[in-house]
């Protein structure tokens, strides 16, 4: 702990050797948490190396007294990867206006290893992508999705049947080999 505490406060002393320290520490779980959001390498490594200029610039925000520096640098990468995501145009503006009860209940990764997860992910669209992550795997409901993405409510609940429809086939099509 006195480690950790040593490489925030060169962290906030703008020292290059404990940013570079926190920066591999937390490089796996941060990057892994990218890859939910991103299947380009360059995307992932934008996005992880963004959300860790944000830790950089705001660590003095950082409270040990609220939560583990893990989940503080965890919501701060998750929002560059959002950010990324809403200065995107969406390539798809479909709506769908149907009852959500069935995509709630179902969940594609329910079985999955992460590998497994990562594979399925790769073959989705960005913004199809990144909506199914944020339901399915960061537990966001519609309307956070919608307030995070910028996205309308029916765009959001097409994406997540277009996820749906999509990674079906795709379990159909794995099972089959």
């Amino acid at each position: 702990m006195d480690q950790q505490r040593e490489i925030l406060d060169g962290c906030r002393r703008n020292d290059r050797k404990s940013q570079e320290e926190l920066y591999y520490a937390f490089y796996p779980a941060m990057f892994s948490l990218c890859k939910k959001f991103f299947a380009d390498e360059h995307e992932i490594l934008t996005a992880l190396n963004n959300g860790m200029m944000r830790v950089f610039k705001n660590i003095d925000q950082y409270d040990p007294r609220r939560g583990e520096l893990f989940n503080w640098m965890y919501t701060v990468i998750r929002n560059a990867c959002l950010t990324m995501i809403r200065d995107k145009k969406p390539e798809t503006t479909q709506e769908l206006k149907e009852n959500m009860s069935d995509i709630s209940q179902y969940d594609p990764f329910r079985s999955s290893e992460w590998d497994d997860i990562f594979h399925y992910l790769d073959q989705l669209p960005p913004a199809t992508r990144a909506v199914c992550s944020l339901f399915y795997l960061e537990g966001f409901s519609i309307k956070e999705i919608t307030k995070e993405t910028g996205m309308k409510d029916g765009t959001v609940k097409w994406h997540l049947n277009e996820s749906r429809n999509r990674l079906k086939t795709i379990f159909v099509k794995s099972k089959e080999l």
